[in-house]
């Protein structure tokens, strides 16, 4: 199993931890310090080394930080992890803060008096962050202090540091070679005016580089740091060990990752240096140094995120795959002995049909399995502790994806385990109605996702209802699930382009009761010329590239209109075409009967 069920963190001991931090506090004469669930590399995944957040709080989700004070330590979590936080933290010792809605520079100096201090580890806050927070801070005469991170003088049992294998990614999967792309952003950086580029994210550079690694459960990149110089070359700061099973990179100059530093300091003139993804230590030594560091968008994100021919091809190949092993699934759960199954249970019979495909490298993330009311927890993730029976339940939430050479999948569904009521059929419709909207989109050239986010909503909205968590995120190809800078966000002003792997996911929960979401992969395609239209006018629209069938128990035809309800028939057909083909006699005859026009 890929998957573990162990209990990672814990409430009882966030206590102890929160006063051993705050003695550190006071004989280093400071105030406050915060705890980010951040590394230096500022993505969103991080080692067990790093998971500082969890060690301290108990919580475990992907997003949040903590404010130490000396008298009171406030939880940030975002809307997906409202209900998971409280469950998680001692909340006789953290008092958990919804973010954005408070954000954290109003909470400090709202408990902060002029002349305290508060300390940070500038590795792990973005420069974008610890400017913004010095000038807030400042403002109210709170001095902000950059120091060693606290924590670590205290966390005694800190694993080490991963050093898995690297591997060399095929040229044929990835579209371009590594040399392409680096002289390709190379002269970029030459027409810019600037000398080099720090790329701090993994997955950039394991993009460029046209590599992966094991460094990351559920995410197969390496660790590394780097530096892309103007004349294409780049210095890769990585420990050799993870290279030794590979010939050398053509191009790349190993350093140990404790060179890093001392290495920025030797750029000279403009240097490009993603403000929102850098750790503010790579500002601080560039502007020290003397250079420029310019706030300029990670050179990798955009071409990375517009994939090739060759990666579109591959993750279609990828989906099919993991679709049959999804279906075989779902026609086992609804055959199989409800009363005597579990949560594990059932994230141990996915998993399981995934392996049978025989290509699986591993899950793309930790299942999120949730019956009835832990489906409501929208990142929940199954522990011996928390293993629900799906006995007594009407919904069982399965938010799962798979890890293979050629592509990275992720999909949700939600199933009704038993006859469901009025209200389940009724929310479960208008979230289908919302993933339909999306997939039906057309949009001219330029338009965002913020722009297309109100339409997954929509159907929510009109029935006063809606969820807390973005319409969709970039994915990678046999890289990160989450892949930015692509979304389908209130939030996300970047314009979609073709060759962008996203998510379509709404959702809805109901605390206490059921969680629904369902959730496509989708990419952007330049779209089919319509009679009457504008030639001169680009168009886009989205390919789907998942092909599992919704539960129709669920599905209130009447609320319908007949374009969604002809989607969803063409959707099924289609499901039916590409997927049976791979299936055996019993799975086959629960898939056509799943497929079958409404």
């Amino acid at each position: 199993m890929f998957q573990d069920f162990s209990v990672s963190a814990r409430p009882e001991n966030g206590p102890p931890r929160l006063e051993a931090l705050r003695r550190i506090m006071e004989a280093e004469g400071v105030d406050g310090f915060l705890i980010p669930r951040a590394d230096v590399h500022q993505g969103e995944y991080v080692a067990p080394c790093d998971d500082r957040l969890a060690w301290l709080t108990g919580f475990t989700g992907s997003a949040g930080f903590c404010a130490a004070l000396r008298d009171q330590a406030g939880v940030f979590v975002d809307g997906r992890y409202r209900v998971q936080v409280k469950h998680q933290v001692d909340l006789g010792s953290f008092t958990p803060v919804h973010w954005p809605e408070t954000g954290l520079a109003e909470w400090l100096t709202a408990r902060m008096a002029k002349g305290q201090t508060l300390a940070i580890d500038p590795w792990l806050h973005t420069v974008k962050e610890g400017l913004a927070l010095a000038t807030a801070l400042e403002d109210k005469g709170v001095d902000l202090r950059e120091t060693d991170n606290l924590l670590d003088r205290i966390w005694q049992d800190r694993p080490a540091p991963p050093t898995e294998p690297v591997m060399v990614y095929p040229d044929a999967l990835a579209g371009r070679s590594a040399e392409d792309k680096r002289t390709s952003l190379a002269a970029d950086l030459r027409k810019a005016g600037q000398s080099a580029a720090v790329l701090t994210l993994p997955d950039s550079l394991n993009w460029l580089l046209n590599i992966r690694g094991a460094d990351i459960p559920r995410n197969p990149i390496a660790q590394c740091l780097g530096i892309l110089h103007d004349d294409g070359t780049v210095t890769l700061f990585i420990d050799a060990k993870k290279l030794e099973g590979i010939a050398p990179l053509e191009g790349v100059t190993i350093a140990e990752p404790a060179g890093f530093a001392p290495a920025l300091s030797e750029l000279t003139g403009k240097v490009a240096v993603d403000y929102g993804t850098a750790p503010l230590a790579v500002y601080g030594a560039l502007m020290a140094a003397g250079a420029t560091p310019v706030d300029t968008r990670d050179p990798c994100a955009l071409p990375k995120a517009a994939k090739t021919d060759a990666e579109i091809t591959a993750t279609r190949t990828a989906h099919l795959r993991d679709a049959s092993a999804v279906v075989k699934f779902l026609a086992w759960l609804d055959s199989a002995p409800k009363d005597s199954l579990s949560e594990i249970d059932v994230v141990t019979a996915l998993e399981g049909f995934r392996r049978e495909t025989n290509a699986l490298r591993d899950i793309s993330f930790e299942t999120i399995c949730g019956s009835g009311p832990n489906g409501a927890i929208m990142h929940y993730r199954v522990t011996k502790e928390t293993n629900r029976p799906l006995a007594d339940d009407t919904l069982l939430l399965v938010d799962s994806g798979g890890q293979y050479l050629d592509g990275t999948t992720d999909i949700t569904r939600t199933m009704a385990l038993r006859e469901p009521g009025p209200e389940e059929r009724t929310a479960y419709t208008q979230v289908l109605q919302g993933l339909i909207a999306i997939s039906r989109a057309r949009f001219p050239k330029g338009v965002a996702g913020a722009h297309l986010d109100a339409l997954a909503r929509a159907p929510l909205w009109a029935a006063g209802r809606d969820f807390d968590h973005g319409t969709g995120h970039g994915v990678g190809v046999y890289l990160s699930v989450h892949e930015g800078p692509q979304r389908l966000s209130r939030v996300s002003d970047l314009p979609l382009q073709p060759g962008m792997i996203l998510s379509n996911e709404p959702g809805y929960y109901l605390e206490g009761r059921f969680g629904i979401r369902l959730e496509n992969l989708i990419v952007v395609q330049p779209a089919p010329a319509l009679p009457g239209g504008d030639p001169e006018r680009t168009q886009y629209a989205f390919e789907t590239l998942t092909f599992v069938p919704f539960d129709r128990r669920l599905i209130d035809v009447t609320i319908l209109a007949p374009a969604e309800r002809d989607w969803l028939d063409a959707y099924h057909g289609e499901v039916l075409a590409k997927v049976g083909p791979q299936l055996d006699t019993a799975p086959l005859a629960w898939l056509t009967a799943a497929c079958a026009p409404l």
